[in-house]
């Protein structure tokens, strides 16, 4: 992976100045690359990773398990697609294993969630069942840890 894609997948408030010191590119090439890959659609956007806690905001958010029936010339692609698109859904993947979709979706409240599930998400022709899991607390999301330790302390290595 480009070195330039790594620093701005770790920090995407980098400006261009500052990626071009560490990678001993002029500000104009730093520019210059990621307008390019943004156009390639290799960049897809930038977002900031909040402590939703410290905002109080009291959203759930659940991790539901889909199977699916895939569809003839389709496969999945065209449910994951439809899946995807509302608005309820953060992130949206096909997976191997006991499943073929996994939706962590987004609502103000449990019922908010349950309605999506049986009212959008299990009506669609292909899911065959669903299996939602709450997600109660974070601790790591997108590699951030929500809490910084005052002391960063190492894990214990055992023999």
């Amino acid at each position: 992976m480009d070195p330039l894609l790594k620093l701005l997948r770790d920090n995407s408030a980098l400006v261009p100045a500052q990626i071009g010191k560490l990678l001993n590119l002029s500000e104009a090439q730093v520019t210059e690359k990621i307008k390019q890959y943004e156009r390639d659609q290799v960049i897809l956007g930038y977002r900031a990773i909040l402590n939703e806690e410290k905002l109080s905001l009291d959203r759930v958010r659940a991790a539901i398990e889909v199977k699916l029936t895939p569809e003839r010339d389709g496969g999945f692609d065209r449910i994951a697609e439809r899946v995807a698109r509302y608005a309820e859904v953060r992130s949206c993947f096909l997976m191997s294993g006991g499943y073929d979709l996994l939706v962590i979706v987004e609502g103000l409240n449990l019922h908010e969630v349950a309605m999506f599930v049986a009212e959008k998400l299990a009506t669609i022709q292909g899911v065959t069942s669903t299996a939602t899991h709450f997600m109660l607390k974070p601790y790591k999301d997108h590699g951030v840890l929500m809490k910084a330790d005052e002391n960063e302390e190492r894990l214990p290595v055992s023999p």
